[in-house]
C-alpha cells in the first residue's frame, strides 16, 4: 500500500482522489488553508490533515499530490523537492487510479467536454450504484443521493470526470470516452481557442478504445476519428418524443432506429436530455442491461451546485449553480424558466476570472434572456490579476442589469430587501457566489 500527501486536500477534486485512496487501503495525509466538510469526511476515514501549509507536514516517504493551483513557492512543494519525492499532478494520480482499475478488469468510462461532465459522470455513478453494480468512481462534484464525490467498490465499472481545463485529458486511456460538447473556454490555457482545444481532444480520442460524441454539437464535429454518436437526430443513439412538465422530462431512446428504452427524469431542460442520452449510450456500449439501470434515473436530483436548492425564505426559493460559461448559464436559466416561469427568475451572476469575462463578453451578454431580473456582482478573480475595464460593474451596465459590489455578505444584505414572495433566486458562478444562500438565510434569521 502506498503513502500519499495532498497539498490543498480540501478541494472537490483533490478530496475525491484522497477518499478513493483511503478506501483502497492507502495511507493519506494532507494540508489546506481552511477546514471544511470534505476534510472532516477524510479525517473520519483516517487521513491525517493539517490546517496551514508547512514543510513539516510532508512525510519523508510519501508521493506528493498537487493541483495546477499550487505555486512553486509553496513550502510543502519545496520540501518535497528537497527530499526527492515523487510529485504527481492530480491528473497523474487519477491516471494511476484508472490504470489500476483497468488492471483489475474494470471498465473505465470517462466523461469529458466543456459542459456537463460533472453531471454525466455523477448520473452514471448514481444509477450504477443504485442498480447494485457497485461502481468505483471519482467525480467532480458531490452526488447528493450518495453523499460523496468518490468511492472504491468491487464492481466492474470505474467512472471518472476527465477535466480538459489544463490539457491533462490526454493522459488517460479510457475504455469508453464520452465527449458531451466542445466550446471555447479556459482561454488562459488554450491560447489559440478552438484549434488548440480540438488538437487536445483529438489526442485524447486517439488514446481511447471507444469514443461517444454528441453529434449535434458544432465543436465536437471538428474532431477526427471513428465515433459512436448520440443526439436528437442523425445519430446512432437518439432521443425522441421529448415531453417536458413541471415534475420532469420523459423521452424515448432509439439505437440505430430501434427503440432501446423509454425514460423519465426529474431534471428539466434539453441539456439534461443530452446528459441522460450520453450516459445511457455509454452504458449500452459497455454491455450493461439498460432496462435495469434506467429505472433509477428519476431518483437523480442533479449534482451538488448544479441547480441545487439551498434554502427557502418566506416563499423565496434560493438555488446555487456552478454555471460560469455562457452556454451553461443559458442551459440553467432555460431549465428554470421551464419549471418556474421566466418572470420569477432572479439571476445573480458572479463572473469567474477576468480572462473568461473578457474573452466571452459578447457571449455572456446573450446568456440571460430567460431571467426576469439580472444582478451582477464583482468578478471572482481565481488568483488572476485585474484587467483594465473588465469589471462586474461595467458588464452590468452593458446588459442593463443591476450591479451589487462587495463580498457575498454585502451582496446578500443589499439583495434581500428587494426580493419578494415567489422569486426564484439563482446564484450563478464558480466562486464565492455559492455562499449567497447561506448569507441570505443568515440575514433572515437575525
Amino acid at each position: 500500500m502506498g503513502i500519499y500527501h495532498f497539498i490543498a486536500i480540501g478541494g472537490i477534486g483533490m478530496s475525491g482522489l484522497a477518499k478513493y485512496l483511503l478506501e483502497n487501503g492507502h495511507t493519506v495525509s494532507g494540508s489546506d488553508i481552511a477546514d471544511s466538510k470534505y476534510i472532516k469526511a477524510l479525517r473520519d476515514l483516517g487521513a491525517k490533515i493539517t490546517i496551514g501549509h508547512s514543510s513539516e507536514n510532508v512525510p519523508e516517504n510519501a508521493t506528493v499530490i498537487v493541483s495546477t493551483a499550487i505555486r512553486e513557492n509553496n513550502p510543502e512543494l519545496i520540501r518535497a523537492k528537497e527530499l526527492g519525492l515523487k510529485i504527481y499532478h492530480r491528473s497523474d494520480m487519477l491516471n494511476e487510479i484508472s490504470k489500476s482499475a483497468q488492471e483489475a478488469n474494470k471498465i473505465f468510462i470517462g466523461f469529458s467536454g466543456t459542459h456537463g461532465k460533472t453531471t454525466t459522470s455523477g448520473l452514471c455513478s448514481y444509477i450504477l450504484d443504485k442498480a447494485g453494480f457497485e461502481p468505483s468512481f471519482v467525480d467532480g462534484g458531490i452526488v447528493p443521493e450518495l453523499h460523496t464525490n468518490a468511492q472504491h467498490k468491487g464492481g466492474k465499472y470505474f467512472i471518472a470526470e476527465l477535466d480538459e481545463s489544463d490539457g491533462t485529458i490526454v493522459k488517460y486511456n479510457p475504455d469508453i470516452l464520452v465527449i458531451n460538447n466542445l466550446e471555447e473556454d479556459h482561454l488562459d490555457f488554450y491560447k489559440n481557442g478552438m484549434p488548440d482545444i480540438v488538437k487536445t481532444f483529438n489526442t485524447a480520442v486517439s488514446h481511447s478504445k471507444k469514443v461517444l460524441i454528441n453529434n449535434d454539437n458544432k465543436g465536437v464535429q471538428l474532431l477526427s476519428g471513428k465515433f459512436i454518436t448520440y443526439g436528437l437526430e442523425n445519430a446512432d443513439y437518439t432521443a425522441k418524443n421529448i415531453k417536458y412538465s413541471a415534475d420532469g422530462t420523459t423521452f424515448d431512446i432509439y439505437c440505430k432506429g430501434q427503440l432501446l428504452t423509454s425514460v423519465r427524469i426529474q431534471l428539466s431542460g434539453v441539456h439534461n436530455v443530452y446528459n441522460t442520452l450520453a450516459v445511457i449510450s455509454a452504458l449500452s456500449e459497455s454491455g450493461a442491461d439498460i432496462n435495469i439501470v434506467k429505472d433509477y434515473l428519476y431518483g437523480f436530483t442533479g449534482m451538488g451546485r448544479r441547480f441545487q436548492k439551498v434554502c427557502e425564505l418566506n416563499g423565496i426559493e434560493v438555488f446555487d449553480d456552478y454555471a460560469h460559461h455562457p452556454t451553461e448559464i443559458k442551459a440553467t436559466l432555460n431549465a428554470a424558466a421551464l419549471k418556474f416561469g421566466k418572470e420569477h427568475i432572479v439571476a445573480v451572476f458572479q463572473p469567474h476570472r477576468y480572462t473568461r469575462l473578457k474573452a466571452l463578453w459578447n457571449e455572456f451578454k446573450n446568456a440571460f434572456d430567460e431571467a426576469g431580473r439580472v444582478v451582477v456582482t464583482d468578478v471572482y478573480a481565481a488568483s488572476e490579476d485585474k484587467i483594465e475595464g473588465v469589471t462586474g460593474k461595467n458588464f452590468a451596465s452593458d446588459i442593463n442589469a443591476e450591479y451589487i459590489g462587495g463580498d457575498m455578505k454585502e451582496v446578500a444584505k443589499l439583495l434581500l430587501p428587494t426580493l419578494k414572495k415567489g422569486d426564484i433566486v439563482i446564484g450563478l458562478g464558480a466562486g464565492t457566489i455559492t455562499a449567497l444562500g447561506k448569507e441570505l438565510e443568515h440575514l433572515e434569521l437575525v
